[in-house]
């Protein structure tokens, strides 16, 4: 059985929407080839790491009388961008012509659980020594 190119790139959105949240899974479901859902999860990632990047500059900023802190969260954060790299290389390896699909995809899941991290890092209250990031003034 043969499927036309629209048809596979309906397949394989329906695929990828199993992977990310129903929000960058919308924004894609009208895409119809492979290069149009490559693009588009490539700009769905690009938002998410722009959420990521706002909460990271927001905690950086907390953390400005805590440089030995600040520190800890440069390197924890290398770290995981290293990790959330390999992992979505790792991810994509098989996907033949959908890994320019899988990779974004990857990236924005991944990327979507830090942001809750940060969330949650940002919502500490005082006194709560589990946490490494003071509350907002």
């Amino acid at each position: 059985m043969r499927f036309s190119g629209a048809i596979l790139a309906v397949v394989l959105g329906a695929t990828a929407m199993a992977f990310v949240s129903y929000a960058i899974a919308d924004e894609c479901s009208n895409a119809d080839s492979q290069a149009k859902l490559n693009e588009c999860y490539g700009n769905a990632f690009k938002k998410t790491d722009s959420e990521l990047n706002k909460l990271y500059k927001e905690i950086e900023r907390r953390l400005s009388d805590d440089p030995d802190t600040k520190k800890s969260l440069v390197v924890a954060q290398r770290a995981w961008v290293a990790f959330r790299d390999a992992e979505c290389n790792l991810q994509a390896s098989g996907g033949g012509s959908a890994a320019g699909m899988t990779y974004p995809i990857c990236l924005s899941r991944l990327t979507e659980n830090r942001i809750q991290d940060f969330k949650n890092y940002l919502k500490c209250e005082e006194g709560d020594t589990s946490c490494p990031i003071p509350p907002a003034n």
